[in-house]
């Protein structure tokens, strides 16, 4: 059994994290670390865990096979930096601390962009990987095909709206039920810090001439899930599309092209990616649809520490779309 520490376990992505390694069959969860919450039982914080566990969240950090670092940004490399944690330890980062290229090395360690479908190979030969994040991974599965054949050559519309848990568990202005609850607004318009891991990623795959990216984020009164629109402009031919990206996703098993206009609850609960092609208007248009806390981050991250282990990589992960 692979012994698995969770850091930062009382938020929604440790949550999830706990949740998914809980029915995981090949783990044994050896502790869940929270400053705020130690010592109190992890069911009071996660209430639907109530006869699942009987762990305490407690303040230390202890030996494991692997960690997950569930804690904010800037924080994970903290953690790193204050605790002595061996090399054979693998670390898979939930926060944007190692997903750049220019910060992917800590000391001896090297973080591989975790983005299965990209990386798989480096993943597993890899003992940290950096987590990417919920937007980037919608975007990228509806654009990474595109990158091998270089058609990324004109601009790049993107519209992606995420539910309300893609921006924490500590309340805010922006998340307050008052305030989110028949509510739709923008933000960060076309400076969004995920739009660097998404051009690099593309970059390491169409090496010259990527349109410009214009990527239009909004919050949507929903509490999870990713709805991305992206509008390539070009001469496409869409049957020829669609054979490129089964042949692409034709070994990841969790990015699918469907034949229909996706939905959010289709992939909500599940470490889905729902891909849907159509021309309209001399145009392509990309239709990809996540859980931002499964596939979007703890999913991703369980799916991560199957291949570093060699595990299938649908372990624990074969989970069910509330669908209505």
């Amino acid at each position: 059994m692979i012994k698995a520490g969770i850091i930062g376990g009382a938020g929604y992505t440790g949550g999830e994290v706990l949740r998914l390694l809980l029915n995981h069959p090949n783990v044994e969860i050896a502790f869940v670390q929270s400053e705020s919450k130690s010592g109190e039982k992890v069911y009071l914080t996660h209430l639907d865990c109530f006869g699942a566990t009987d762990l305490n969240f407690q303040k230390e950090i202890e030996n494991a096979d692997v960690f997950f670092l569930c804690k904010g940004h800037g924080e994970s490399i903290k953690v790193l930096e204050n605790n002595n944690i061996s090399n054979k330890t693998k670390v898979i980062d939930l926060s944007q601390d190692f997903r750049h290229q220019s910060k992917s090395v800590f000391k001896e360690r090297k973080f591989i962009y975790g983005l299965p479908e990209l990386n798989k190979a480096f993943i597993e030969s890899s003992n940290s990987v950096a987590n990417p994040g919920c937007f980037a991974t919608a975007i990228q599965l509806g654009l990474l095909p595109l990158a091998t054949k270089q058609l990324l050559c004109s601009d790049i519309h993107i519209n992606a709206v995420t539910g309300s848990t893609g921006a924490g568990q500590s309340l805010s202005p922006t998340n307050h039920f008052s305030w989110r609850n028949n509510n739709h607004s923008a933000y960060k318009t076309f400076q969004h810090q995920h739009e660097v891991e998404i051009l690099e990623s593309l970059s390491s795959l169409q090496k010259s001439n990527i349109g410009d990216l214009y990527f239009n984020p909004q919050r949507g009164a929903f509490t999870r899930g990713i709805y991305m629109n992206a509008s390539i402009k070009g001469d496409f031919n869409l049957k020829e599309l669609e054979e490129l990206y089964k042949s692409y996703y034709y070994n990841h098993p969790f990015t699918k092209l469907v034949p229909f206009e996706p939905d959010v609850k289709q992939v909500v609960n599940t470490n889905n990616c729902y891909v849907h092609l159509q021309i309209q208007k001399n145009s392509l248009i990309i239709t990809s649809v996540i859980d931002n806390l499964l596939k979007g981050a703890a999913g991703q991250a369980i799916q991560n520490m199957n291949l570093m282990f060699g595990l299938s990589e649908t372990s624990g992960l074969k989970l069910k779309a509330s669908v209505f």
